[in-house]
């Protein structure tokens, strides 16, 4: 965009055309206690070297050298150097949603391709990618159950991220959609099946949950299917670490799956972006929602790419619209693009074993220290756990941060009942070293600087 300065004569007439007589009276609808009427404070000023010193001594006071376990739907993988290098290209930082298909084949087809990998991935016909994260991914995956089914309410898994459910009861309070909450076994962390089949009922639309879920273990998917199938529900699976699905079965026997796919080479960034998605079997794609992106070819043999399916309130009319989610994540879809192709088939199982080991390694290493222990046995995990301790977390915590560790999550904020539990997470960024230090530290030993 061109900046056009104005002369004085033409601001006077821009005045004079919407009727103000100076620029003080174009804003007069401000109220004067909102209004400057003197004359800024600026400081002494400043060379452009001194002001880089400055922010640079500012952010080295950052402590960008702690050693972190923590998880919770928010992992901190490597991302390679060329993700950045791609994805900050003009044509695609800029892009928006690409309606005009003959301009933007560059994101079209970046869409189709994550599109297709996230199929393979989770087992399922179709894909979109146009979800804000995985919490909104599973919240308008219950929605499209609803729709599917014409059925009136949902159950939903208690290992479900506590944060999921609560995006998941917004949405619900506003549709009048009851939920129905089913409880974990105390001793493996997994939905709790004898609880779960009596709470199914011919009304209910979906049944919800994570695998892994949120205490890091893998749920009996084709159980869970099984007890939801025999009443007609739909089945969704959330899946809030897709890294998991490297060396994790896919859960094929679902019939949505609602992903946030994070770890495919999304920087943590704060908070955000993160990047959601649903994939589901080929005959619910009418109610799905977001935005499909296909393939074609012209007259001539040419393939291009083109929105296939587009159900969105601007596309459509109002009542018939999937979903009023507006913005386009292809960006951040094309962060993960670039992961996953970076890495391959073999690379990303690789990298599955890698964190698989590593939180084997933890979860040993932590939990076999005195007046600690794994609080879930007899089920299989991925990189996340849950460690009991005898300490309350806040001592040990102190300890921990003393010594530049960042320790796990405390549950009891979500789970009364797992008093002095905390949930641990170790991807392939943490070392060993870190791992070994964090357990001489919830032993009260000293650590070595």
């Amino acid at each position: 965009m061109r900046y056009l300065p104005k002369s004085d004569e033409e601001r006077r007439q821009m005045l004079a055309e919407i009727g103000a007589k100076s620029i003080d009276d174009l804003f007069s609808s401000i109220p004067a206690e909102y209004r400057l009427e003197r004359d800024l404070t600026v400081p002494r000023q400043q060379a452009e070297s001194e002001i880089v010193e400055y922010f640079r001594a500012a952010g080295q006071k950052n402590a960008t050298d702690y050693a972190s376990f923590l998880g919770a739907g928010a992992y901190r993988h490597y991302r390679p150097v060329i993700i950045d290098a791609l994805v900050q290209r003009g044509e695609f930082l800029t892009s928006y949603t690409p309606y005009q298909a003959e301009i933007t084949q560059g994101t079209l087809q970046a869409i189709f391709e994550f599109q297709t990998m996230i199929a393979e991935l989770t087992g399922m016909d179709v894909a979109n990618a146009s979800m804000y994260d995985g919490s909104t991914g599973a919240a308008e995956a219950v929605m499209m159950a609803v729709r599917v089914t014409g059925r009136s309410n949902a159950v939903v898994a208690g290992t479900v991220h506590p944060e999921y459910r609560e995006v998941l009861a917004t949405y619900a309070k506003h549709q009048g959609l009851p939920t129905a909450l089913v409880g974990y076994d105390p001793e493996t962390g997994r939905i709790d099946l004898d609880t779960l089949d009596a709470a199914v009922s011919a009304e209910t639309a979906a049944v919800l949950v994570q695998s892994p879920n949120f205490f890091g273990v893998i749920e009996d998917i084709p159980a869970i299917a099984q007890i939801a199938h025999a009443r007609g529900a739909l089945l969704i699976v959330s899946i809030s670490e897709s890294i998991s699905l490297g060396i994790v079965r896919p859960p094929v026997e679902a019939d949505i799956v609602a992903m946030e796919t994070q770890s495919f080479g999304v920087a943590l960034s704060y908070g955000g972006p993160f990047c959601g998605v649903i994939a589901a079997k080929e005959q619910f794609v009418r109610q799905m929602p977001g935005r499909l992106a296909g393939q074609t070819v012209d007259g001539a043999g040419n393939r291009g790419f083109v929105l296939t399916l587009a159900t969105r309130e601007q596309h459509i009319r109002r009542e018939k619209a999937t979903s009023n989610i507006c913005t386009n994540q292809a960006l951040v879809a094309l962060m993960a693009t670039i992961f996953l192709a970076v890495y391959g088939k073999e690379g990303i199982r690789e990298l599955a074993e890698h964190n698989l080991a590593k939180a084997d390694y933890a979860a040993r290493t932590l939990g076999n220290q005195p007046g600690a222990k794994q609080r879930f046995k007899g089920a299989p995990r991925f990189h996340e756990f849950v460690l009991q301790t005898d300490e309350a977390p806040e001592a040990w915590s102190r300890r921990l941060l003393e010594n530049k560790i960042v320790g796990g999550i405390e549950l009891s904020r979500w789970y009364p009942e797992l008093g002095n539990c905390t949930l641990w997470c170790a991807t392939e960024v943490v070392k060993r070293e870190q791992i070994d230090a964090a357990a001489r530290v919830l032993a009260a030993e000293a650590v070595e600087a």
